[in-house]
């Protein structure tokens, strides 16, 4: 064969938690990262991929309870073709290494950076993490000792497998941390054959790096961060590589979405309009939410919108205010706060904290009271 075809895929992160989700809401979480790792042995079997290769972090850390380090190697052991792990910063091969453990026939280790022949003429050279930080370009190391590819004597293709941040070419980053991957070293390897595709983890959203179209992140193949951060992941990477021609297939595998949202609310019409967005999310069980809302209210749409946020908060996965980013008022209009029908020293609280609304501890009284006497209306 004079091809190959493979899936590349990373940061499973197997075990991780987010301190936002409801117990019940973690369980689907964890099992949907569970699934997306069966999808991605569906995916092979419908593209016809030889191997998968998992470019990092494979694991949270290095200390998975037995539950989950169990189901771990369950669902690895399932897959139908063989699968490369590269340890990554998270899960580095060092002396307490969940890799140590016995794993099946088909899950293969990439321990150092030798060369690994997959079949005759396909080769894997990886570039693990042997420690939790590198003082060094681990991906550089590992491909300085190569020589090109000799297509001539039967040579199919070299996959390169790394994990960690790039280097652009135009040098934008301030400062490089010493580990920090060289992408123009890397063009230079893919330019004279000595490997035909670089397979990264790390960044957690699908990306293509460079001017070659062969240096790929291939992001978390389930979503892990709010889409602020993680702007494209949930996905694998189909990749066919034929002489110097490589063709990468994004493929959707996720089920979950993050979701960062933003607004101005000043009115009933924008309350009604905030929820709205909401209430059309498909996946609300599997969607996360956080939201930041700026303006200032009155007490019938400042009752409208929490209550319609409290009703929601029961369907997502999650819906939290990032509070950091909160800047929401609470200002009665004059017949709203007759209705209030405050009188002695509630009346007299009220007007005193009315006068001091730029303190931010008087205007949070207020809204306490606002929200107190409407309730009790």
């Amino acid at each position: 064969m004079t091809a190959v075809t493979f899936i590349h895929t990373s940061d499973f992160q197997l075990g991780m938690t987010r301190w936002f989700l409801s117990p019940s809401a973690q369980s689907r979480f964890d099992d949907d990262r569970e699934e997306a790792v069966v999808r991605l042995g569906e995916l092979a079997s419908e593209t016809g991929a030889e191997f998968i290769v998992v470019a990092g972090d494979v694991f949270e850390h290095n200390s998975l309870n037995t539950s989950t380090l169990l189901r771990s190697k369950e669902v690895l052991k399932n897959l139908p073709v063989p699968v490369y792990l590269l340890p990554g910063n998270h899960d580095p091969l060092v002396a307490d290494s969940i890799f140590f453990n016995s794993f099946a026939d088909n899950v293969h280790v990439i321990a150092d950076s030798e060369p690994i022949e997959v079949r005759s003429g396909v080769e894997i050279v990886g570039a693990p993490y042997l420690s939790k930080r590198a003082n060094y370009d681990l991906v550089r190391r590992a491909l300085e000792p190569l020589e090109p590819l000799d297509r001539a004597s039967g040579a199919v293709a070299r996959i390169a497998v790394g994990h960690g941040q790039v280097e652009s070419r135009a040098g934008e980053a301030e400062e490089s941390d010493a580990d920090t991957i060289d992408l123009t070293f890397v063009e230079d390897c893919l330019d004279r054959g000595v490997i035909d595709y670089l397979a990264l983890g790390d960044t957690h959203s699908t990306a293509s790096l460079g001017r070659t179209g062969k240096v790929w992140f291939s992001g978390s193949p389930e979503t892990t961060a709010f889409d602020d951060r993680e702007r494209d992941s949930g996905n694998a990477l189909v990749v066919r590589v034929e002489g110097e021609a490589v063709d990468v297939e994004k493929r959707s595998v996720g089920r979950w979405a993050f979701r960062a949202l933003d607004a101005d609310v000043n009115s009933m019409d924008d309350v009604e309009r905030f929820l709205a967005e909401l209430e059309e999310m498909p996946g609300k069980t599997r969607t996360a939410v956080k939201y930041s809302l700026r303006g200032t209210l009155g007490l019938s749409a400042q009752a409208r919108l929490e209550q319609g946020l409290a009703n929601l908060e029961e369907v997502f996965a999650s819906l939290k205010p990032r509070e950091r980013t909160m800047d929401l008022h609470l200002a009665p209009s004059e017949d709203e706060l007759s209705e209030l029908s405050l009188s002695g020293y509630a009346a007299d609280a009220l007007s005193e904290l009315l006068e001091d609304l730029e303190n931010p501890t008087a205007r949070d009284a207020a809204n306490l009271l606002f929200r107190l006497s409407a309730k009790g209306a």
